[in-house]
């Protein structure tokens, strides 16, 4: 049968379906089967050889016929499920029908009208064919049709390696086949690792491929902002109905955590051989973050104590979301699991940044976002891996790809979901203490970034990276300033020694943030500076040996200090400092900090070249919404501020005053200012300046400036070294306020985000899957898609 004769063939059935007025009989095989039985069409000739035009005018105007061409095409698959797939017309049969449905559905959920129509059950359409109505026929089509893709992912022969030991063999029954034995790669709960074989990868890959847009229904919903709409299609396939449940779990998550793109450990051996896999893991990672989109604010998480069995999967109960994928994922437990987990994400996020220092040696993947929606995944439902990443420094192996992918996608706007999602992980790890800790170790990794040079700990390469964002990111990413800022915060007790570039670069934001016309000029921007001073305060009470370079910087900018405690609050001053912000240039530039040379062989953060299609994001809550305030106490544990009642709050620190109410004042009053009507007043501007935290460093300035100008006087000093040799050996024991208590603002759960992440984890999957295009021009409602 030659190809060609095949395309020409299919391509007259479709002519055929869209030009017959009349409805085709569920039963004229001979004209279904040009559909799927002759032709051996690739899925880019289904897309080029059906198009958009046709699919909706069949729709519109024979809607019997578009319903008819479905149910076949479900109905196929079926019967290769019963049977089992064993002759190479039935899998071919199988692929076209897998093919034709990827093509179709996305046509279907565009339409209000259709959109329950996988969910009703199609009269006589049992599945003997001869219209049996008992219980067991009337599963709706949606049901049919997703058991059918699980029961064909664990297929001997199709999808699987086959068991059997010779050909003599009766094939393997389909329905009493353990799956559980047939899982695709060794890791999680599963020791054997089968052959590597392209021809089932491929046949995986292609299954998946429907199952992802069977489940993209959730594209064509506007977004809601009560995340209570779970999405049917991945309810029922997750649920204890999918008796693969466990095993397909299993075998996505060991494909995507299994998968080395060195090509076996060798480099450049991609060179040589073309790597099927990474279509596979590529789909596999997108099934996985569709399945686990679960909003754990809403639901019951499972509990993290319970008896460990032997199991890979920890038995605790309660039993947790209904949701299995959600359930199991939130059960593994064993050491080994969690570390082949984190050393697979890792390697697969470190892939770019290898390519920058030995480029070519390794396959380039391009399913980083993916990685990084999974990873969260797995830090939010699981809290033992959470544990598990921040106990050794192997965090850092996460930690440092983040920064990378921070730092190139500053300036380019088609990537702000990118950044949004680096920094809440971020934000998320920032709220355990052992993350701080883990930062003081030193960064020798020496990837190029086009950041200045500096030698220190990981904790200065988070503070360098996140002051060029803030001063050479584009303007889109102002809303994330909060959020870095009180990852900075929330680490700050724990940072042992900041090396003078950063020491630099905190006082260089310190002092953009703080000129009066930034300050005035919206109703929250005050909220950096004190997040800012919140940073000094907490280094200079808990960490004062050891970080003479901020102790020194601090001196050298001790004006800052005093023009914020001298600010002004007369309505003339206030107005005269608006009026220079039209004049003056972008609010922060990168004057006033010595940026030095950047690291050799970086190329510059670049913007997106122009006409690059990007998907529309959904506000985030802001940082109050976000996260949760909590004291630590003296023996390390943490006690949540958030219920506590109002007048404790005097006793926390200063820069955490500021009550709830006022919070919310503010947000109204920014509201405002984003419709430009806001109006600074002189009681606005004191009732925060009275808060400013200044105390600490004030007193740090009384005793130790006149002390460094008498050594410079007495010793005619120009020179640094000496005063920093002074200052590592000065100490201010009994000279500084009592210590405030630490406080950490942990990442809290909630709908605003689960939306977030909903919209952009499909943004991600629609530009992802270009070849072919599946959603590329249909009415989806979930975002926009804009050029830039």
């Amino acid at each position: 049968m030659g190809s060609a004769d095949s395309k020409l063939n299919f391509r007259k059935a479709v002519i055929q379906l869209t030009t017959k007025t009349q409805p085709v009989e569920a039963t004229d095989d001979a004209f279904w089967d040009q559909f799927w039985a002759d032709t051996a069409t690739s899925v880019q000739d289904v897309f080029a050889l059906v198009p958009a035009a046709e699919i909706r005018a069949v729709r519109e105007e024979s809607p019997s016929n578009l319903a008819t061409l479905c149910y076949k095409a479900v109905e196929k698959l079926v019967q290769g499920a019963e049977s089992g797939c064993h002759s190479e017309k039935e899998r071919q049969i199988v692929l076209n029908c897998s093919r034709l449905l990827t093509r179709v559905l996305p046509y279907i959920f565009e339409d209000p009208d259709w959109r329950g129509f996988f969910w009703s059950t199609v009269p006589g359409a049992g599945r003997g064919g001869q219209g049996e109505d008992d219980d067991e026929n009337a599963r709706p089509l949606a049901e049919s049709l997703l058991l059918a893709i699980a029961d064909l992912l664990f297929c001997p022969d199709f999808t699987v390696q086959s068991h059997r030991r010779s050909t003599v063999d009766s094939a393997e029954d389909i329905h009493s086949l353990d799956s559980c034995e047939y899982i695709w790669e060794a890791g999680v709960g599963f020791a054997h690792s089968p052959q590597p074989s392209y021809i089932h990868d491929m046949n995986r890959m292609e299954l998946l491929k429907l199952l992802v847009t069977c489940f993209s229904e959730a594209m064509y919903l506007p977004p809601a902002p009560d995340s209570g709409n779970t999405n049917p299609w991945v309810q029922f396939f997750c649920s204890a109905e999918n008796r693969h449940a466990l095993p397909l779990f299993t075998s996505l998550l060991n494909t995507v955590c299994a998968y080395d793109p060195v090509g076996y450990g060798i480099p450049y051996n991609h060179l040589i051989f073309s790597d099927y896999r990474e279509p596979l893991v590529e789909e596999a990672a997108q099934v996985l973050i569709v399945t686990l989109d679960h909003d754990s604010a809403t639901s019951t998480s499972p509990t993290v104590d319970g008896t460990t069995t032997g199991t890979a999967m920890d038995d605790a109960d309660p039993p947790g979301p209904e949701n299995l994928f959600v359930n199991y994922l939130s059960r593994i437990h064993r050491e080994e699991d969690f570390q082949f987990i984190l050393k697979g994400i890792a390697r697969l996020l470190s892939n770019p940044l290898v390519q920058t220092y030995l480029p070519n040696s390794t396959k380039k993947i391009q399913f980083h976002q993916e990685l990084l929606v999974l990873f969260w995944k797995l830090c939010d439902f699981n809290k033992k891996f959470l544990f598990f990443v921040l106990k050794s420094s192997d965090v850092l192996d996460i930690l440092v790809p983040i920064l990378y992918f921070l730092n190139d996608a500053r300036a380019d706007q088609s990537r702000v979901g990118l950044m949004h999602i680096g920094v809440f992980i971020l934000l998320l790890l920032s709220g355990e203490r052992n993350f701080g800790v883990r930062l003081n170790k030193p960064y020798s990794v020496r990837v190029p970034m086009d950041i200045p040079v500096f030698t220190g700990t990981h904790a200065d390469l988070l503070i360098v990276v996140f002051h060029k964002i803030i001063t050479s990111g584009h303007q889109r990413l102002q809303p994330l300033f909060d959020c870095l800022l009180t990852i900075v915060v929330n680490v700050s007790p724990y940072l042992k020694s900041l090396s003078m570039v950063a020491a630099n670069k905190l006082l260089h934001l310190l002092e953009a943030f703080s000129t009066t016309w930034f300050l005035f000029s919206a109703a929250q921007n005050h909220h950096l500076v004190f997040f800012l001073l919140e940073v000094f305060n907490n280094i200079i009470q808990y960490q004062f040996d050891g970080n003479s370079n901020l102790v020194y910087a601090i001196i050298r900018k001790r004006s800052v200090f005093h023009q914020l405690a001298n600010l002004p609050t007369d309505l003339p001053a206030i107005h005269k400092a608006l009026q220079r912000r039209r004049r003056a240039p972008e609010p922060l530039s990168r004057t006033g900090s010595q940026e030095g040379a950047s690291m050799e062989g970086s190329r510059p953060a670049a913007p997106a070249e122009p006409g690059t299609l990007k998907t529309s994001l959904v506000a985030t809550p802001g940082i109050d919404k976000l996260t949760e305030k909590s004291q630590v106490s003296e023996d390390g544990t943490l006690r949540s501020l958030e219920s506590a009642p109002q007048q404790n709050s005097a006793e926390g620190s200063p820069a955490a005053e500021e009550p709830s109410q006022v919070w919310r004042e503010q947000r109204r009053l920014s509201n405002a200012s984003a419709s430009g009507q806001w109006n600074p007043t002189s009681e606005w501007v004191l009732s925060w300046k009275s808060k400013l935290p200044l105390q600490t460093i004030m007193r740090l300035l009384q005793v130790l400036v006149p002390q460094v100008e008498k050594i410079c006087i007495d010793k005619g000093l120009t020179d640094e070294s000496e005063i920093l040799r002074f200052l590592q050996h000065g100490t201010l024991v009994g000279l500084l306020p009592v210590p405030h208590p630490i406080l950490i603002r942990k990442y809290q759960a909630n709908s605003g985000t689960a939306m977030w992440f909903r919209t952009y984890m499909w943004g991600v999957i629609y530009l992802r899957n270009v070849d072919p295009p599946v959603w590329y021009d249909t009415d989806v409602k979930l975002f926009e898609i804009q050029r830039v």
